[in-house]
């Protein structure tokens, strides 16, 4: 699992590096932005929720959490001045854009339910499958090339997976 949560994170480093230089970033900004987007969310996400839903019910604490997020993205928006962008939303991507909230609402409330029962040993594992899945569904659906370095990079996600779940 170690393997695959490396490779995973080394190919999305580089890949948030090379996105940064491509929108202007100098190098030292690249490089603390890709790190920032890899490190961040691991520390905040599995260990803190699995503290915060010790003691309450997890679809209290999800409704919490995203009312978090709710409030963080929506103040990116106004203080970006995006808020004048929405007339122009087709109706194609709100159909789609809910779909993918409603999406995310259910697998939080599914991960906060698993994290409150079960070890965050075994619940990380399982939640780094989705990643996986994605790239499955991506190829499928989406029509995305797989280059060799994202079959290996899923295939030791994958392992690393199965790996830590055995008993």
């Amino acid at each position: 699992m170690i393997v695959g949560i490396l490779a995973e994170n080394s190919i999305f480093t580089v890949w948030q590096y090379k996105t940064n230089r491509r929108n202007g970033g100098t190098v030292d900004e690249s490089v603390d932005y890709a790190i920032a987007l890899r490190i961040r969310p691991k520390l905040m996400t599995a260990i803190f929720a699995k503290v915060g839903v010790k003691e309450i019910n997890s679809d209290l604490a999800t409704a919490i959490r995203t009312t978090v997020i709710l409030f963080v993205t929506w103040g990116i928006v106004l203080f970006g001045s995006h808020m004048g962008e929405m007339k122009d939303i087709p109706r194609h991507s709100w159909l789609f854009l809910v779909l993918s909230g409603a999406a995310t609402g259910l697998s939080w409330l599914f991960y906060f339910k698993a994290l409150q029962t079960g070890d965050v040993s075994r619940v990380a594992p399982i939640d780094k499958l989705s990643v996986v899945i994605t790239i499955c569904l991506s190829f499928l659906f989406l029509k995305e090339p797989l280059s060799p370095k994202v079959i290996l990079g899923a295939a030791l996600i994958t392992c690393g997976s199965i790996i830590m779940l055995l008993k």
